[in-house]
Protein backbone atom coordinates (compact mmCIF):
# COMPACT_ATOMS: atom_id res chain seq x y z
CA UNK A 1 0.00 0.00 0.00
CA UNK A 2 1.48 3.32 -1.09
CA UNK A 3 0.52 6.38 0.94
CA UNK A 4 0.24 9.71 -0.83
CA UNK A 5 0.58 12.95 1.09
CA UNK A 6 0.75 16.45 -0.39
CA UNK A 7 0.91 20.04 0.78
CA UNK A 8 2.46 19.18 4.13
CA UNK A 9 2.76 22.19 6.45
CA UNK A 10 4.55 21.97 9.80
CA UNK A 11 4.14 24.37 12.72
CA UNK A 12 6.18 23.89 15.90
CA UNK A 13 3.85 24.31 18.88
CA UNK A 14 6.49 23.60 21.54
CA UNK A 15 10.24 23.08 21.50
CA UNK A 16 10.93 22.72 25.21
CA UNK A 17 12.23 19.30 26.24
CA UNK A 18 10.87 17.66 23.07
CA UNK A 19 9.05 18.96 20.00
CA UNK A 20 5.31 19.13 19.57
CA UNK A 21 4.35 19.81 15.96
CA UNK A 22 1.06 20.64 14.31
CA UNK A 23 0.92 19.03 10.85
CA UNK A 24 -1.57 20.06 8.15
CA UNK A 25 -1.68 17.97 4.98
CA UNK A 26 -3.77 16.40 2.30
CA UNK A 27 -4.16 12.62 2.38
CA UNK A 28 -5.18 10.59 -0.68
CA UNK A 29 -7.92 8.14 0.28
CA UNK A 30 -8.47 4.72 -1.29
CA UNK A 31 -11.21 6.07 -3.56
CA UNK A 32 -8.70 8.57 -5.05
CA UNK A 33 -10.14 11.66 -3.40
CA UNK A 34 -8.01 14.02 -1.31
CA UNK A 35 -8.90 14.85 2.28
CA UNK A 36 -7.53 17.69 4.43
CA UNK A 37 -6.22 16.46 7.75
CA UNK A 38 -4.54 17.99 10.79
CA UNK A 39 -2.54 16.12 13.45
CA UNK A 40 -0.44 17.07 16.45
CA UNK A 41 2.67 14.90 16.66
CA UNK A 42 4.96 14.64 19.67
CA UNK A 43 8.64 14.06 18.81
CA UNK A 44 10.38 12.63 21.87
CA UNK A 45 13.06 10.82 19.90
CA UNK A 46 13.51 7.08 19.43
CA UNK A 47 14.23 4.85 22.39
CA UNK A 48 15.35 1.43 23.56
CA UNK A 49 14.20 -0.89 26.31
CA UNK A 50 15.51 -4.17 27.73
CA UNK A 51 14.39 -7.06 29.87
CA UNK A 52 17.25 -8.14 32.13
CA UNK A 53 16.74 -11.76 33.10
CA UNK A 54 18.65 -14.40 35.06
CA UNK A 55 17.90 -17.80 33.56
CA UNK A 56 19.43 -19.73 36.47
CA UNK A 57 17.62 -17.82 39.24
CA UNK A 58 14.47 -17.25 37.14
CA UNK A 59 14.44 -13.56 38.05
CA UNK A 60 14.17 -10.22 36.25
CA UNK A 61 15.42 -6.73 37.08
CA UNK A 62 12.78 -4.01 37.03
CA UNK A 63 12.71 -0.38 38.12
CA UNK A 64 10.27 1.96 39.84
CA UNK A 65 10.07 5.64 39.02
CA UNK A 66 7.64 8.55 39.13
CA UNK A 67 5.93 9.37 35.81
CA UNK A 68 3.96 12.65 35.80
CA UNK A 69 1.75 11.77 32.78
CA UNK A 70 0.42 8.72 34.65
CA UNK A 71 -0.15 10.79 37.79
CA UNK A 72 -2.35 13.30 35.98
CA UNK A 73 -4.23 10.40 34.34
CA UNK A 74 -5.34 8.70 37.56
CA UNK A 75 -2.24 6.83 38.81
CA UNK A 76 -2.54 7.92 42.45
CA UNK A 77 1.19 7.67 43.25
CA UNK A 78 2.47 8.36 39.74
CA UNK A 79 4.99 5.54 40.27
CA UNK A 80 5.38 3.01 37.46
CA UNK A 81 7.10 -0.37 37.45
CA UNK A 82 9.07 -0.67 34.23
CA UNK A 83 11.84 -2.36 32.34
CA UNK A 84 15.01 -0.33 31.92
CA UNK A 85 14.75 2.10 28.98
CA UNK A 86 16.15 5.29 27.54
CA UNK A 87 16.24 7.65 24.59
CA UNK A 88 18.73 6.98 21.81
CA UNK A 89 19.81 10.61 21.53
CA UNK A 90 22.66 10.24 19.01
CA UNK A 91 23.56 6.62 19.89
CA UNK A 92 22.70 3.42 18.10
CA UNK A 93 20.09 1.33 19.95
CA UNK A 94 22.55 -1.29 21.28
CA UNK A 95 25.01 1.26 22.70
CA UNK A 96 22.16 3.27 24.17
CA UNK A 97 20.58 0.39 26.05
CA UNK A 98 23.89 -0.97 27.37
CA UNK A 99 24.60 2.54 28.75
CA UNK A 100 21.09 2.82 30.21
CA UNK A 101 21.36 -0.59 31.87
CA UNK A 102 24.40 0.52 33.84
CA UNK A 103 23.03 4.00 34.66
CA UNK A 104 19.59 2.80 35.74
CA UNK A 105 20.20 -0.65 37.21
CA UNK A 106 23.92 -0.72 38.07
CA UNK A 107 24.54 -3.84 35.97
CA UNK A 108 27.24 -3.95 33.31
CA UNK A 109 26.12 -6.48 30.69
CA UNK A 110 28.52 -7.47 27.90
CA UNK A 111 25.89 -7.77 25.17
CA UNK A 112 22.19 -7.49 24.40
CA UNK A 113 19.97 -9.20 21.83
CA UNK A 114 17.48 -7.18 19.78
CA UNK A 115 14.10 -8.87 19.53
CA UNK A 116 11.87 -6.29 17.82
CA UNK A 117 11.04 -2.66 17.28
CA UNK A 118 7.66 -0.97 17.32
CA UNK A 119 5.75 2.27 17.56
CA UNK A 120 4.09 2.49 20.97
CA UNK A 121 1.52 5.26 20.31
CA UNK A 122 1.50 5.78 16.54
CA UNK A 123 -1.55 8.04 16.56
CA UNK A 124 0.28 10.91 18.26
CA UNK A 125 3.89 10.03 19.14
CA UNK A 126 6.63 9.58 16.51
CA UNK A 127 8.88 7.43 18.76
CA UNK A 128 10.18 4.06 17.53
CA UNK A 129 11.11 1.80 20.44
CA UNK A 130 13.81 -0.88 20.06
CA UNK A 131 13.28 -3.94 22.29
CA UNK A 132 16.15 -6.01 23.72
CA UNK A 133 16.74 -8.87 26.12
CA UNK A 134 19.93 -9.49 28.09
CA UNK A 135 21.04 -12.06 30.62
CA UNK A 136 22.50 -10.79 33.86
CA UNK A 137 24.23 -12.34 36.85
CA UNK A 138 25.10 -11.02 40.32
CA UNK A 139 28.76 -10.54 39.36
CA UNK A 140 27.73 -8.00 36.68
CA UNK A 141 26.54 -5.56 39.37
CA UNK A 142 29.02 -2.65 39.38
CA UNK A 143 27.00 0.08 41.14
CA UNK A 144 23.67 0.80 42.79
CA UNK A 145 22.21 2.31 39.61
CA UNK A 146 19.28 4.62 40.17
CA UNK A 147 19.77 6.89 37.17
CA UNK A 148 21.58 10.17 36.73
CA UNK A 149 20.96 13.09 39.08
CA UNK A 150 21.53 15.69 36.33
CA UNK A 151 18.73 14.01 34.34
CA UNK A 152 16.47 14.26 37.42
CA UNK A 153 16.16 10.47 37.62
CA UNK A 154 15.21 8.88 40.91
CA UNK A 155 15.00 5.19 40.09
CA UNK A 156 14.53 2.29 42.48
CA UNK A 157 16.00 -0.99 41.20
CA UNK A 158 14.61 -4.33 42.30
CA UNK A 159 14.91 -7.99 41.42
CA UNK A 160 11.76 -10.09 41.29
CA UNK A 161 10.99 -13.71 40.39
CA UNK A 162 9.77 -13.93 36.79
CA UNK A 163 6.54 -15.64 37.91
CA UNK A 164 5.85 -12.74 40.28
CA UNK A 165 6.48 -10.19 37.50
CA UNK A 166 3.93 -11.99 35.30
CA UNK A 167 1.46 -11.93 38.17
CA UNK A 168 2.09 -8.18 38.61
CA UNK A 169 0.88 -7.73 35.03
CA UNK A 170 -2.21 -9.78 35.82
CA UNK A 171 -3.02 -7.78 38.98
CA UNK A 172 -2.38 -4.42 37.30
CA UNK A 173 0.73 -3.53 39.33
CA UNK A 174 2.62 -3.38 36.03
CA UNK A 175 0.79 -1.19 33.52
CA UNK A 176 3.71 -0.12 31.36
CA UNK A 177 3.28 -1.39 27.79
CA UNK A 178 6.96 -1.92 26.98
CA UNK A 179 7.44 -3.96 30.16
CA UNK A 180 4.35 -6.07 29.50
CA UNK A 181 5.55 -6.77 25.95
CA UNK A 182 9.00 -7.82 27.18
CA UNK A 183 7.61 -10.07 29.92
CA UNK A 184 5.20 -11.71 27.51
CA UNK A 185 8.00 -12.19 24.99
CA UNK A 186 10.02 -13.95 27.69
CA UNK A 187 7.05 -16.14 28.59
CA UNK A 188 6.18 -17.05 24.99
CA UNK A 189 9.81 -17.84 24.16
CA UNK A 190 10.40 -19.71 27.43
CA UNK A 191 13.44 -17.65 28.40
CA UNK A 192 12.86 -18.45 32.09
Amino acid sequence: MKTEIRNLETEILSDNFFKLKNLKFEYKKEDGSWENQKREVYHSGNGATVLLYNKEEKTVILIRQFRMPTYINGNESGVMIEACAGLLEDNNPEDCIIKEIEEETGYQVPHVKKIMECYMTPGSVAEMLHFFIAEYSKDMKVSEGGGLAHEHESIQVFEVPFSQALNMVKTGEIKDAKTIILLQYAQINKLL
